[in-house]
């Protein structure tokens, strides 16, 4: 995977772990200590990993390792992170996102005038 590449591949926990550098074990550790980290199950039982999956991977990894957090104070922050990113920023950010489900709702209403659906 390319950086900056966005892609929908998923990946398995052994891929993942090395990718991330963490062990397998450490990684089913912290899918049960830290709710964020939530990989999809295949109908097989096995992990699959999305991109969003490892940037938290990532983000814990710096949080224990680097900055020397608790797991504890670690899913705290991780969970104020996750928040902040998705609020919206400002006023106009707020507005835009009004004005676009406006617009979703009257395509919705057009398509049942369409439809002749009352």
């Amino acid at each position: 995977m390319v950086a900056g590449e966005k892609t929908n591949k998923l990946l398995s926990i052994s891929e993942v772990s090395e990718l991330t550098h963490v062990k397998v074990h450490t990684l089913r550790q912290w899918e049960d200590r830290f709710p964020q980290l939530n990989p999809r199950r295949l109908p097989s039982g096995n992990r699959a990993y999305t991109e969003h999956d490892i940037k938290i991977v990532r983000r814990i990894k710096s949080m224990l390792h680097h900055d020397g957090m608790t797991t504890k104070g670690a899913r705290i922050k991780l969970a104020q992170e996750l928040r902040e990113i998705s609020k919206p920023k400002d006023f106009h950010e707020m507005r835009n996102l009004a004005d676009q489900i406006a617009e979703e709702a009257r395509a919705i209403l057009d398509l049942l005038d369409e439809t002749g659906i009352p």
